[in-house]
């Protein structure tokens, strides 16, 4: 049994996520201590735990410390059943993580699945379903996996009440990935959003990023959309030959339009100053699906704590090399392929 410690590396939830994911894959059972140290409130949180059930439902796993605020637990997975299921998070908990936990799992279990998955759909500590959608999905049927995924309903922190249908079929035949470029620009759109607030601040925020950004007028988006409680989010998603990349802000209390609008701003001129195709979430996001398909390449900007916490749980698991090569202070060469090969 392998035993990993949850406060190494970011010493988040990732660490439990990809383990999960990895254990179903090789039948390989775990045993996690310190789980999310160094986070303000350690242990198991509602969408960590909704993790941990969903794995083992897939699987018929074996679990010991599945409870709120454990901060050990050990998982022995069984094969991993494809089939129909429902997962609720209990909380405005991330549905899009969830879903991370299980999508390769289930990609690989031989026949189609159908997943509903109820919680958070928009939260500004994951994945928003927009995202998923739109820059992760597209790049993984790349590689050979074929997921579809519709959005319900919103759900916004702290009410929840969203939800996401996914359908699964078996992945392949598989294709390595070479995402060294992002090619040259095709579009961009800003689109901001609010639920049970006023609506100028999604248009002081689409105005903002419009001025910013120097956008037409058919570039811009501002929408008031249905969710179960108060919720803002805008963002800028920009096309580009070979992939497309999301740039975020959340409205939260105390924070202004002209704040959110500005952080995104700031995260585009990051990304656009270095020659990466690939955001630093989305290189987090790519390292497990690619390690179990067919290895390749990406350029990305600077690693996240996240990132490199990933690529050491995964080499724990699986015989694959991941190596990070510097092309210049601001660029990145993430390469996978199987130990001994690069």
């Amino acid at each position: 049994m392998l035993t990993l410690d949850g406060s190494e590396g970011e010493g988040g939830g990732q660490i439990l996520r990809s383990a999960l994911a990895l254990s179903m894959l090789t039948g390989q059972p775990f045993r996690i201590g310190n789980i999310r140290a160094n986070r303000p409130k350690p242990g198991l949180m509602r969408q960590h735990l909704a993790s941990v059930r969903a794995a083992a439902e897939i699987c018929a796993a074996q679990v010991q410390g599945a409870e709120l605020g454990a901060t050990a637990l050990t998982f022995a997975p069984g094969p991993v059943r494809p089939g129909t299921y429902r997962f609720a998070v209990g909380s405005a908990g991330s549905t899009t993580l969830v879903l991370q936990t299980v999508l390769v799992p289930l990609a690989l279990a031989g026949a189609a699945s159908h997943l509903v998955i109820e919680g958070g759909t928009h939260n500004s500590a994951a994945p928003h379903f927009d995202y998923l959608d739109r820059v992760f999905l597209p790049v993984i049927r790349r590689l050979g996996y074929r997921v579809e995924a519709t959005l319900v309903r919103r759900g916004f922190y702290p009410a929840g009440g969203g939800a996401i249908n996914v359908a699964i079929e078996p992945a392949g035949p598989w294709a390595a990935l070479d995402l060294v470029s992002r090619g040259a620009p095709v579009s961009r759109r800003a689109q901001a959003q609010v639920a049970n607030l006023p609506y100028e601040i999604a248009t002081r925020e689409a105005s903002i990023l419009q001025d910013l950004l120097e956008l037409a007028d058919a570039e811009v988006e501002a929408h008031t959309v249905k969710a179960d409680g108060p919720g803002n989010i805008a963002f800028v998603t920009l096309a580009f030959e070979h992939n497309s990349e999301i740039f975020t802000g959340f409205g939260t209390i105390g924070v202004t339009a002209e704040q959110i609008a500005r952080t995104i701003v700031q995260d585009i001129g990051k990304y656009l100053k270095s020659d990466a195709a690939v955001g630093p979430h989305l290189a987090d996001q790519l390292l497990l699906p690619m390690a179990l398909a067919g290895g390749g390449r990406f350029t990305t900007t600077r690693p996240t704590p996240h990132t490199l916490t990933n690529i050491a749980v995964i080499q724990k698991f699986l015989p694959v090399q991941i190596r990070i090569a510097d092309l210049s202070p601001a660029t990145k060469r993430v390469e996978i392929a199987p130990a001994g090969q690069i």
